[in-house]
């Protein structure tokens, strides 16, 4: 039985983006330091595996070289996080889509399905396998709660791994532990130093 930690890239990766940008600070989370971020706030869990779910980027015919840069981005991150330890699966789709702005012009957005129902599945397979003891949930994504509570009533202990600045207070009810990261923890692992 291992415990391990479940991180939904995308969620998370904006959760940090967005304490970056209050703070004044645009960096490229392909150099990012993930292993010293995720190693700082569980010290004193024994993780014995940290899997990354990102959403599959595919061409999109509207935005062909835009597209591209996201799809080279991804690759260089996956490449980064896998030197640092972390299993990287590629689960859903991210999907562009046009929507209507204010001005009532179209703009093209891309959304991103299925990582929170891939992290779902593989928790309560792991479950059923009797492979999992303990799931760390770095997500905010309400979505993931039903596995959650299945779960908790067959005694895997959950810990929701959140953010202080906007931490899910559904998902820290329904698990039996929190550990919320802080704005200045998040800070100091800008730049890759791996020990």
């Amino acid at each position: 039985m291992k415990t391990i930690l479940f991180i939904d890239g995308r969620n998370f990766i904006e959760k940090i983006n967005l304490i970056l940008k209050l703070k004044g600070k645009n960096i490229d989370f392909s150099i990012y330091n993930f292993k010293g971020l995720i190693d700082k706030v569980l010290t004193g869990i024994n993780v014995d595996r940290k899997i990354f779910y990102l959403g599959k980027l595919t061409e999109c015919s509207e935005t062909i070289k835009k597209s591209k840069e996201l799809i080279l981005r991804q690759r260089k991150l996956k490449s980064h996080l896998e030197k640092q330890g972390f299993e990287v699966i590629f689960a859903g789709r991210v999907r562009g889509n046009l929507e209507k702005c204010i001005k009532g012009h179209e703009t093209l957005v891309f959304r991103e399905k299925g990582v929170d129902v891939r992290i779902a599945v593989d928790m309560v397979t792991l479950a059923c396998d009797k492979e999992l003891q303990t799931a760390i949930i770095g997500s905010s994504d309400s979505d993931i709660q039903p596995a959650i509570k299945k779960l908790n009533e067959r005694k895997i202990e959950m810990i929701y791994l959140g953010f202080e600045n906007n931490p899910n207070k559904g998902l820290a009810y329904t698990t039996n532990r929190t550990i919320l990261i802080r704005d200045s923890e998040v800070i100091e692992f800008i730049g890759l130093t791996l020990i």
